[in-house]
């Protein structure tokens, strides 16, 4: 439950927040409880929300999370978003103590609950994670993620368009999951978390493309970000 809206569809329509707020809090805590083997370990992990609630999803709700776990002691893992690093003009992977200053209201509220959380949880680890991709099998409906858009267009012949300006990790979002147990024994702090992705867009795509051993038309743009995080830490 905390996790399937990583790579889940949304549905056009949101719950109350007075349901949302202990359906997310419960599943994190319950999720602890087994994943740690019985310590209480809070894991919140929230997708996008449409934009009128981002503030209230992305920063109050952590915030009022992390002062749960603080009332009861618990190990606060939070999942932030390579969104923090939107509108940075250096170059090659970037690290966690870059000074940040998001050019979108995503990776602005991310970066604000990061610091409301360790505020209140200065144990907390903070995971700033990639752009995830699931793949059919699971019985599940997924997201649109890089290799499913890339299936579609090999099917409809759509175009698909990138830019060799735009440098992004891609991670397997069950590989995260795996990893996130281990990551509740990291020091309190932030910390990319995630692939890191020496290539641009237009030659991921293309990499993606032939592992799948699809063909695909791409069309290129001018479009310039830089994403990437330099996972060292």
């Amino acid at each position: 439950v905390a996790l399937k809206n990583l790579f889940m569809k949304q549905s056009n329509s949101s719950l109350p927040a007075w349901i949302a707020i202990p359906v997310l809090l419960g599943a994190g805590i319950i999720h602890g409880m087994f994943a740690s083997g019985g310590a209480l370990l809070v894991v919140y992990l929230v997708a996008t929300f449409r934009d009128k609630d981002s503030f209230r999803a992305n920063v109050l709700l952590p915030e009022w999370v992390a002062k749960g776990a603080e009332e009861v002691g618990a190990k606060l893992l939070s999942c932030s978003s390579d969104q923090v690093y939107a509108g940075v003009t250096q170059r090659g992977a970037l690290a966690e103590t870059l000074p940040l200053s998001p050019s979108n209201v995503y990776g602005q509220h991310k970066l604000e609950a990061e610091a409301r959380v360790l505020a209140r949880c200065p144990g907390a680890v903070a995971l700033r994670l990639p752009w995830m991709y699931d793949l059919p099998g699971y019985h599940l409906p997924i997201r649109g993620n890089l290799p499913l858009n890339i299936l579609r267009a090999a099917k409809t012949g759509e175009v698909l368009r990138f830019s060799r300006n735009d440098y992004r990790g891609v991670g397997y979002v069950r590989e995260v999951i795996e990893n996130l147990v281990p990551a509740m024994e990291l020091p309190g702090g932030v910390y990319n978390f995630g692939s890191g992705n020496d290539k641009d867009m237009v030659d991921t795509a293309l990499y993606f493309a032939h592992l799948l051993q699809v063909d695909v038309r791409i069309e290129e743009t001018d479009f310039v970000r830089n994403l990437v995080m330099d996972g060292q830490k």
